[in-house]
C-alpha cells in the first residue's frame, strides 16, 4: 500500500519513514506542501499522512487542494490543540487527525480504521453490519430485509457509523461528514439528525439499542443480531 508523509520536521518524518516501511508500507514523503502536491500527483498515493503547520504552504491548502481533485483518505497531523482546529480539518474533508505528540501504534490504528473505511467503498458497494445492508451504488438500506427510505444526511450519517461498528464518532466528525461546507452547524444538529435515523432503523426508538450515545464523547453502532 503506498502512503505519502507530508511533515516538516526532519527527526519525525525520518521516524514515520522508518516505521512505516518496516511495516510494508511503501512509503513517499514530502517535507513542504508545494512538493507533497507534487508527489501526490506523481505517484496516486492511498493514503495521506499530512502535518498541518508547514511553512509556506500550510497543511489546511494541500487538503483542500487534494479534495478538489481526490477522495482519498487523509489523516492530520497537528500539534494544535483547539477543538476549532480539528471541526475545521473535518470539515475540509480530512478522514482523522491526531494530535502531536502521539503514539505510533496509535497513528496505524486510526489509518488502519480509515482504511477498512476506505476498501468497504472500493472494494464493495454492498455493506453487512447485524441486520443494517447498505448498497452505497443504490443508496439503497434495509433493515432485516425491510427497505427503510433515508435522507441523504441520514444516509451519510448512517454510513459513517456503519464504517468501523463500535467506534465512537465524536460531534465535531460528523458535523464534517455531513455539513463539510457549512460554518454553523453544531451539536444540536448532530442531535436532530441522530433522532430521525432512530426514528427510522431502531426497533424502539425511545430506548436506542444500536445507535449509542456516549455521554461526552458522541455516538457509536453497535452491532446487533
Amino acid at each position: 500500500m503506498k502512503i505519502l508523509i507530508v511533515e516538516d520536521e526532519p527527526d519525525t518524518l525520518r521516524l514515520l519513514k522508518v516505521y512505516f516501511r518496516a511495516k510494508k508500507y511503501q512509503v513517499f514523503d514530502a517535507p513542504d506542501g508545494v512538493e507533497a502536491l507534487e508527489q501526490f500527483s506523481k505517484v496516486s498515493p492511498q493514503l495521506v499522512l499530512l502535518d498541518i503547520m508547514m511553512p509556506g504552504l500550510s497543511g489546511w491548502r494541500v487538503l483542500e487542494a487534494i479534495r478538489v481533485q481526490s477522495e482519498v483518505p487523509v489523516l492530520l497531523l497537528t500539534a494544535l490543540d483547539s477543538p476549532s482546529d480539528a471541526v475545521k480539518g473535518l470539515e475540509m474533508g480530512a478522514d482523522d487527525y491526531l494530535r502531536k505528540p502521539f503514539q505510533l501504534d496509535e497513528l496505524e490504528a486510526r489509518m488502519n480504521a480509515i482504511i477498512r473505511r476506505a476498501r468497504l467503498i472500493e472494494e464493495d458497494n454492498t455493506v453487512q453490519v447485524g441486520p443494517c445492508c447498505m448498497d452505497d451504488r443504490t443508496k439503497r438500506v434495509t433493515i432485516h430485509g425491510k427497505e427503510v427510505a433515508l435522507s441523504p444526511k441520514e444516509y451519510e450519517l448512517l454510513k459513517l457509523l456503519v464504517s468501523d461498528p463500535g467506534r465512537v464518532f465524536p460531534n465535531e466528525q460528523i458535523i464534517g461528514r455531513l455539513w463539510p461546507d457549512s460554518l454553523r452547524a453544531d451539536h444540536n444538529d448532530v442531535k436532530q439528525y441522530i433522532h430521525l435515523l432512530r426514528n427510522k432503523i431502531e426497533p424502539n426508538p425511545s430506548n436506542p439499542c444500536w445507535i449509542r450515545t456516549v455521554k461526552g464523547f458522541g455516538y457509536k453502532l453497535e452491532v446487533q443480531s
